[in-house]
């Protein structure tokens, strides 16, 4: 679309239709850095495919050559998932809401940030339930995912503990998705301001080129509200940040006749059920009384045509 024909369109298409550029942006940008990520770590794999093969020339008996071989064919297989992961998500470009296994799409993005989780000493721990498909558009989904999981590594400088649950309330038409840092936290008086376009406590980019544009959050708001989902925040200065994501199954989205794909941008949400408190979600020093401070992005009661 050129500048005269924007200028021509209504304020809410002309700000509907840059928000949809700019999630466009951010999610080039966050290929881009996933690349050279990735470019370390396909390194690595050819690394280990070079030293299997040459110790299995220097020894010929069966033993040595048959553990060369399965070393050279785990390494491979490694690179092939980097590989058709980057390339799933390039080639993402729609925003068509499909059924989508959450879980397969976390486990593509831990793939893809397995080496910067490992180089800044982050444990992950995943706790996955068996879960229905969600209605997502999964390039839109796992954009949120890369900016939640990089917020996490980024609040634990020193290194430190990732948790992350899948959970699905048989009774509920939602599934949530906790990301659990046990970082830095945020102070109260920050906490509301954090969905906010273009605010940041950052100075700007990490040493990996990362965040400080005061977007990331930003768009991931957007980008849930526009999947009729909620996304909640929970922290405590010292003991850190716990995300919930609730995206609908995608059978309760398919048998709904208002479950059609709604643009980025437009104010067209459906409104979700309370999320669960930590208590019912977790145990232990998941607990919500250990994170007090707590903020979330309502979903408004909006109809089609207001």
């Amino acid at each position: 679309m050129d500048e005269n024909t924007l200028q021509s369109l209504p304020p809410e298409q002309q700000i509907a239709f840059l928000k949809e550029q700019l999630l466009q942006t951010q999610r080039y940008t966050a290929l881009g850095e996933l690349v050279g990520t990735t470019t370390h770590e396909f390194n690595n794999v050819l690394t280990t495919i070079i030293n299997w093969a040459r110790h299995g020339l220097r020894h010929r008996d069966d033993a040595t050559r048959d553990k060369a071989f399965d070393a050279i064919l785990a390494a491979a297989t490694r690179g092939s998932r980097i590989t058709q992961t980057i390339l799933g998500m390039a080639r993402r470009r729609s925003n068509a809401m499909e059924p989508t296994d959450l879980r397969q799409l976390l486990a593509d993005t831990l793939l893809l940030l397995e080496r910067e989780m490992n180089k800044y000493h982050i444990r992950v721990e995943v706790a996955m339930e068996e879960v229905p498909p969600v209605m997502a558009n999964p390039g839109q989904i796992q954009q949120v995912l890369l900016n939640l999981l990089t917020n996490a590594r980024q609040a634990m400088p020193r290194g430190g503990r990732l948790v992350i649950r899948l959970h699905h309330d048989p009774g509920s038409e939602f599934v949530d998705l906790q990301i659990r840092d046990y970082g830095t936290g945020i102070p109260p008086e920050i906490l509301p301001k954090i969905f906010d376009p273009f605010f940041t406590t950052k100075t700007g980019p990490d040493a990996t080129g990362k965040g400080g544009t005061g977007l990331g959050l930003s768009a991931c708001k957007e980008i849930i509200e526009a999947h009729r989902g909620r996304i909640r925040v929970e922290s405590a200065v010292g003991k850190g940040t716990c995300f919930t994501v609730r995206l609908p199954c995608a059978a309760t989205s398919t048998s709904s006749p208002s479950s059609e794909s709604t643009p980025l941008g437009t104010s067209r949400v459906q409104s979700a059920p309370a999320a669960p408190t930590f208590a019912q979600l977790a145990n232990g020093d998941f607990a919500l009384e250990q994170l007090p401070s707590s903020h979330e992005r309502p979903m408004d009661n909006v109809s089609s045509g207001s």
